[in-house]
């Protein structure tokens, strides 16, 4: 996705009313897909026929939990439709299709959770992280996901969970869907580090062994950037989960406030990791510097070595290549050969005098 999209689609946002669904974002061409999921501990079922209709708020006293996964956001009246069956505040919706919004919690009356995230993956084939705005907005027995329309959806493998068995998913309610969701995310955060340091551990050993080239600092300064953008992008997630861990809200049941301990420290291993990435890069990127300045060093010493001995060469040459009349040696019979033997001696005493200060 390219800056200058985003700086154009961040455009139309200037003179809007608060609340006004704009969508902000690469152009998607796709139809949005809805489906819902409902389950319990003993039954699911699962409707992806993209009905609207079928959106509702279930009853309060419902025995199931309702999950709505929206794939895409590219459609303001989708979003608006969705928003206005579950009763979504306007500046809620608004924040779910601005793909530029930063990671946040806002609570709404105390019965609605929403959160907003960034989801980040690798893509092999730029080579390069790809970001994706994803929303979740929890209420009671229920939980709305919006996420950018892509090739998959990324929480298949909680949908996969919701169809092998009646384990914890299945059992707990819509919070712990919540962090379910917020937890696979948190896993390719994890995943992304690991590459990462893959790569700095390569780069590193071309430095370690002067293997390194302009290219070498080319990466090592891109990698530079992507840790500075993951970092901004997960670091408010401490503080999300820190709300969610405060009981801020009462719609986190105290049975679930274990995983989102757990979930926090996931976070804190991120950033910590990331962390210690910034200073290992700090400190290839003057390993390499100094290794530069060292291959420099030794090519200035070894030229001025050569300067330093052709000195008195270019010296006694200068002097015998004067043209006058009247000059002692210059009909010598043996004088050219002398000269050289001068030469020779000369250089090699100054080759043994600087091997003796060890300057070679």
């Amino acid at each position: 996705m390219s800056k200058h999209r985003h700086n154009r689609s961040a455009e139309k946002l200037l003179g809007t009313s608060p609340g006004t669904l704009t969508y902000v974002g690469q152009e998607i061409e796709h139809a949005t897909k809805i489906k819902r999921i409902n389950y319990n501990a003993t039954d699911y079922s699962i409707d992806d026929s993209s009905k609207l209709s079928a959106c509702k708020i279930p009853p309060a006293e419902a025995p199931f939990v309702s999950w709505v996964d929206v794939d895409g956001i590219h459609e303001p009246k989708v979003v608006s439709a969705i928003g206005q069956q579950y009763h979504l505040h306007p500046l809620l919706l608004e924040d779910v299709v601005n793909t530029e919004q930063k990671p946040k919690l806002d609570l709404y009356d105390d019965t609605v959770v929403f959160i907003t995230l960034k989801y980040l993956h690798h893509s092999r084939q730029r080579q390069e992280i790809d970001i994706e705005h994803v929303s979740l907005v929890l209420g009671k027995n229920y939980l709305i996901s919006f996420q950018e329309e892509r090739s998959k959806d990324i929480f298949e493998p909680v949908i996969e969970r919701i169809k092998a068995s009646s384990g914890k998913t299945r059992r707990n309610g819509a919070d712990y869907l919540l962090y379910a969701l917020m937890d696979v995310m948190v896993d390719h955060y994890l995943l992304i580090t690991e590459r990462i340091g893959e790569k700095m551990d390569e780069l590193e050993e071309e430095i370690v062994e002067e293997r390194a080239s302009q290219q070498t600092l080319s990466t090592l300064y891109k990698l530079k950037r992507e840790l500075a953008f993951i970092r901004r992008t997960i670091n408010p997630l401490r503080d999300i989960v820190g709300t969610l861990l405060r009981g801020e809200s009462d719609m986190i049941q105290h049975t679930t406030i274990p995983y989102l301990r757990d979930l926090s420290d996931h976070v804190n291993q991120v950033i910590e990791t990331l962390d210690s990435y910034r200073e290992l890069i700090a400190g290839l990127m003057d390993v390499y510097y100094s290794i530069v300045s060292n291959r420099m060093n030794s090519v200035m010493k070894t030229l001025t070595i050569f300067s330093a001995i052709f000195m008195p060469l270019t010296f006694i040459v200068g002097v015998y290549g004067m043209n006058f009349d009247n000059m002692p040696e210059l009909h010598t019979r043996n004088g050219y050969f002398v000269v050289w033997a001068i030469m020779t001696l000369v250089t090699i005493g100054m080759i043994a005098y600087f091997r003796r200060r060890r300057w070679m």
